[in-house]
């Protein structure tokens, strides 16, 4: 039996679709979550994105290219500026942006820094409050849905959990109408544009912010300086530089007779090896570099910093 639907289908959407916030929101996680493939590092610690990350959902009839991008939040040394350069600027090429709130820890100066981009651009705007899972009491919940939708209008407010999964389908859903009528951009196998040389060097990074305190994980970079494949693809052999601000900092990231970075090394390897389907050899350097933070030149070479 022919349908109405048969004879006239929806059209294809399809757009760019930025996801910004404040740090630690859980933009990474939920972008991983609706990909169903980690392609964005996530750690406790704020701050762990540094650069754009593009990931595609394929759904029946729409296409979203999702920019991840790193916290808005107060910058001061040159790496920060062009951290918050970089969400900002996304938030500019969007067709619809998604912005994510810690619905559990509010922080009020990130987020009105937010919702003054979101008023200045004018896109369509999806709401996802996140970590409802914190959240044991619902009328708080509620409460702060009905005050989230008093500041502006968005395509739509929805209470999430990127953790566990609850709501992930309604925000694409919500997306996907908020999507204009375009084509598909990537063929359907494409999941990110990300080389797996930047991905192996996210992967180190995001050990060193997981296993070290405080301090390291934002005084240190990651540089991949070979990534060789062997000639039937089943081993990859990946060298890779930690770069520090101090002295002091080395002797922490390599250890007691080299404990820590063995240990960084090992936890990188393996999920390398996952990600790769290929045995992974690491090796890992540890160099000072005093002010990289300030060093356009290495900032480019991270893939931060922007041409002038």
């Amino acid at each position: 039996m022919t349908t109405d639907a048969d004879l006239n289908p929806a059209p294809f959407k399809s757009g760019y679709v930025t996801i910004a916030g404040a740090p630690n929101s859980g933009k990474s996680t939920l972008l991983n979550r609706i990909l169903g493939e980690k392609i964005s590092i996530i750690s406790s610690k704020p701050q762990t994105t540094r650069t754009r990350i593009l990931g595609v959902c394929h759904r029946p009839g729409a296409q979203i290219v999702f920019y991840d991008t790193p916290g808005v939040f107060v910058a001061k040394d040159t790496l920060n500026l062009r951290i918050v350069d970089t969400a900002i600027g996304a938030i500019g090429e969007a067709d619809v942006l998604l912005a994510v709130v810690d619905a559990a820890r509010p922080d009020p100066e990130a987020e009105d820094c937010l919702l003054q981009k979101i008023h200045d651009q004018k896109h369509p705007a999806v709401l996802a409050l996140n970590k409802i899972d914190l959240i044991p009491d619902k009328q708080v919940l509620l409460e702060t849905i009905a005050l989230w939708s008093r500041y502006h209008p968005f395509e739509a407010v929805v209470p999430i959990s990127a953790l566990d999964g609850t709501q992930v389908e309604a925000i694409v859903s919500a997306i996907v109408k908020a999507l204009p009528v375009g084509p598909a951009y990537y063929p359907e196998e494409t999941l990110t544009d990300a080389t797996e040389r930047f991905i192996a060097s996210e992967l180190i990074r995001e050990k060193l912010f997981r296993l070290t305190g405080e301090e390291i994980p934002y005084a240190s970079a990651v540089t991949v300086e070979a990534f060789k494949p062997s000639a039937g693809g089943k081993r990859v052999s990946i060298e890779a530089t930690i770069h520090l601000e101090r002295d002091s900092q080395k002797g922490i990231v390599i250890g007691k007779g080299g404990a820590m970075l063995k240990a960084i090394g090992t936890a990188a390897r393996q999920e390398m090896a996952e990600h790769l389907g290929a045995a992974a050899h690491l090796s890992l350097w540890v160099k000072v570099k005093k002010g990289w933070r300030n060093d356009p030149l290495l900032l480019r070479l991270l893939g931060i910093a922007r041409e002038a």
